[in-house]
């Protein structure tokens, strides 16, 4: 990657194509009371990759009874981090709001089938 005047790093095309971004909908949701942080456990159906857990920052903007059925984008193929105790298999994208811990989660603004590709 290389220097850029506006984010300060430029990265070429094949750094997002390494990337295995994905649609699923979630399907379980509980409150993660063992996180340091305020957090959700999210369980994601990825079509054939199967369901993947994440542990996501978001409960500023939402609540575990809002998010099953929802559907969200995730990076598949990250190594799994484990977060006090529970592993993370997948990173739960969504664009930073103006106050902390805000965030706003990216979803496909009609429904796509679960493992659907983002390209």
């Amino acid at each position: 990657m290389k220097s850029d005047d506006q984010s300060g790093l430029t990265a070429d095309f094949s750094h997002f194509a390494a990337l295995d971004i994905r649609v699923g909908t979630v399907v379980k949701a509980r409150i993660f009371e063992e996180a340091k942080k305020p957090a959700i456990q999210l369980w994601i159906d990825f079509g054939e990759l199967g369901i993947k857990q994440s542990s996501a920052q978001i409960t500023v903007r939402y609540s575990v009874d809002t998010l099953v059925g929802t559907q969200v984008v995730g990076v598949v193929n990250f190594a799994p981090k484990r977060i006090a105790g529970f592993v993370s298999e997948c990173l739960v994208l969504g664009a930073l709001g103006r106050d902390e811990g805000d965030v706003v989660l990216l979803r496909p603004d009609v429904p796509v089938e679960p493992g659907s590709r983002i390209a």
